[in-house]
């Protein structure tokens, strides 16, 4: 009995976040500008109509540069950072990454604004800059969770092994740390890269006039006609997300130890 209470559960909180979401695409295909059942008919004139809209091209376009830039800063330092963590006993280290931490616990609105002000003290333009910078204070602990995970599971004695052989540190970062800790580096890639490129509130506080997708998506609520666009985009967000997610994941958990039969 307990067990069909957890189960039940379990389908109803996937119910719970997923339903809502699966009416996105079902809608972006209704042949109509009103959401609302029944569903007029099905129609792909919506996402035809993506292709020509230029302004929501712009768009796209500095999200992917906004977020290509945040995911290599993101997982640079949080490489450097993990390896730091894991390698060496530093004093603070606890706290230094709970301070790195702190902005995933702050409310964007928050973070947000007090960039505004900050950066508009010490004149530094809004721009696809800002925003960038903005993002990295939230991607970062990301790239740091996937990274450290990874270096916890790595076998020190390999370095060991090269530097007996002669190697200097350098080379044996590239030729035995690198290779190995490349799954965790593509998956701090494509997580960061998704964090920046879904986030919408400091873009929106910093990005001046050059929006980026979230926010070009947000003007275009304010009217009605542009909603069924506004629906196929998201679909195809979506659909892309779900698909660099599962990649992630299936890239991060490449090379992981598996138990030796008869151990």
């Amino acid at each position: 009995m307990r067990g069909r209470g957890i189960l039940f559960y379990a389908f109803a909180y996937l119910a719970f976040l997923y339903v809502p979401v699966m009416v996105l695409p079902v809608f972006s295909f209704n042949n109509s500008e009103f959401i609302a059942f029944p569903l007029s008919g099905f129609t792909t004139r919506w996402y035809g109509a993506l292709a020509s809209d230029s302004a929501m091209q712009h768009a796209l376009g500095n999200s992917l540069k906004v977020g290509l830039v945040t995911a290599v800063f993101s997982t640079i330092l949080g490489l450097t950072a993990a390896r730091a963590v894991t390698r060496y006993r530093m004093r603070g280290a606890g706290l230094a990454l709970g301070f790195i931490a702190l902005p995933l616990f702050i409310p964007d609105i928050v973070l947000g604004l007090s960039l505004l002000l900050l950066l508009g003290l010490s004149g530094f333009p809004l721009s696809l800059a800002a925003v960038a910078l903005g993002h990295l204070l939230v991607c970062v602990p990301f790239a740091l969770t996937v990274l450290i995970a990874r270096f916890e599971g790595f076998d020190r004695n390999l370095e060991e092994a090269s530097a007996d052989l002669g190697e200097d540190d350098w080379m044996t970062f590239w030729r035995v740390t690198f290779p190995l800790m490349l799954p965790g580096i593509v998956a701090s890639l494509l997580l960061t890269f998704i964090t920046s490129f879904d986030e919408f509130l400091l873009a929106y506080f910093l990005s001046g006039t050059e929006a980026t997708l979230p926010v070009y998506i947000w003007g275009q609520l304010r009217f009605p006609e542009r909603l069924p666009l506004v629906l196929a985009l998201g679909a195809i967000i979506l659909t892309v997300s779900v698909g660099l997610v599962i990649v992630a994941e299936y890239v991060r958990n490449l090379g992981a130890r598996k138990p030796m039969v008869g151990a």
